[in-house]
């Protein structure tokens, strides 16, 4: 599977919305039928457009009321070293999110922690200690004004129905 059409298209917009709902509910929304439906699902899957399926889980529920953005800096970036420190990171559950970053600094990092002092303890007794590390800069979120792991996909649906692929 190399391209998508409008089905395919309309499925994930569906599944983003509601992974939740029955084949039958999918295949009603997107203007299928349920076998084709599930067909394509699967197929969607097999290609890896859909990676997997979970709950958004509300952080301040669990008692999670901190969120900090951490600019992380490597003290050297050749390879031993960079894959030592991504090892290390992905093993911390408090790490929700890492991303290689262009400009300052290596990785940044979303990090989430009951409260401030959880947060200063894990920053002083794990981030600081990980191999590699030079220094860490944190931002804290005061609000979220959005906040969403949905992709936008109305490109998709651009191409899907004029058939142009974006070259």
């Amino acid at each position: 599977m190399e391209t998508l059409d409008k089905f395919d298209v309309a499925i994930l917009v569906q599944l983003q919305n509601d992974a939740r709902q029955t084949n039958a509910e999918l295949a009603s929304r997107v203007g299928l039928s349920a076998a084709p439906c599930w067909r394509r699902v699967r197929a969607l899957e097999e290609a890896g457009f859909i990676t997997g399926y979970r709950a958004d889980i509300n952080r301040h529920k669990i008692g999670l009321g901190v969120l900090a953005f951490v600019r992380l800096d490597a003290d050297r970036n050749n390879g031993d070293a960079t894959r030592q420190l991504e090892e290390s990171i992905k093993k911390m559950p408090e790490v929700v999110s890492c991303h290689y970053i262009s400009g300052a600094g290596t990785f940044e990092l979303q990090v989430v922690a009951k409260d401030l002092e959880a947060f200063s303890k894990f920053a002083l007794h794990h981030l600081m200690n990980l191999p590699n590390v030079k220094d860490i800069h944190t931002s804290f979120s005061l609000g979220e004004v959005k906040a969403s792991s949905a992709l936008p996909l109305g490109h998709l649906a651009t191409k899907a129905v004029t058939g142009k692929t974006g070259h």
